[in-house]
């Protein structure tokens, strides 16, 4: 047998959280499915950001988060790996954040450095047209070079770890005063 199927077996056999079967079944409060990116009534230059990133359509999750989370609505998304979650709430800051204003205007914590960092990368590429900042707040990194940094360029989206979110604010080197999207990933 191969290990293709062995994985289906395995997969097949599983217990899965209520609400999370790997066959699509979703629970929602929220009807709205929108199936297309060009009718979210996204920005033009967000837009470009996501064909070019290679996305052609919303995933599941995408076509039933990505709207009320614009809307300002608090949103608890899961979703099996693959399903494009990290886009999901990097469209939804892109397109809510003011580009014009140099200040942070959302805050993602993620359990690990290396998640953060692709985070960052995910973000940065889908709003490459926009001209969006994003800088990950890590730990292992100097603090005074973050401090700069942070008070310097101000960048509009912060992705960090706990330790050094908590820190940078404490110190505030990282003003909240304008953080206007929180999300918490993978916890």
């Amino acid at each position: 047998m191969s290990a293709e199927y062995e994985d289906r077996k395995r997969m097949s056999q599983r217990q899965w959280p209520e609400g999370m079967e790997p066959d699509g079944i979703i629970e929602s409060n929220w009807n709205e499915i929108t199936d297309s990116f060009d009718i979210m009534s996204l920005r033009e230059t967000l837009l470009r950001g996501i064909y070019a990133y290679g996305f052609e359509k919303p995933s599941a999750i995408q076509q039933r988060a990505i709207i009320p989370c614009i809307k300002g609505y608090d949103v608890i998304a899961q979703a099996q790996s693959g399903t494009s979650k990290t886009a999901t709430f990097a469209i939804s800051i892109l397109q809510q954040i003011d580009v014009e204003r140099k200040v942070t205007q959302a805050l993602v914590l993620a359990p690990t450095r290396e998640l953060a960092q692709q985070i960052q990368k995910v973000i940065l590429a889908l709003g490459d047209y926009m001209g969006a900042g994003c800088h990950a707040c890590i730990g292992g990194t100097n603090v005074r070079n973050e401090a700069t940094k942070l008070q310097a360029e101000a960048p509009h989206i912060v992705v960090g770890t706990p330790g050094r979110v908590f820190d940078m604010l404490s110190r505030e080197y990282l003003a909240s005063k304008y953080i206007k999207m929180f999300v918490l990933t993978r916890c």
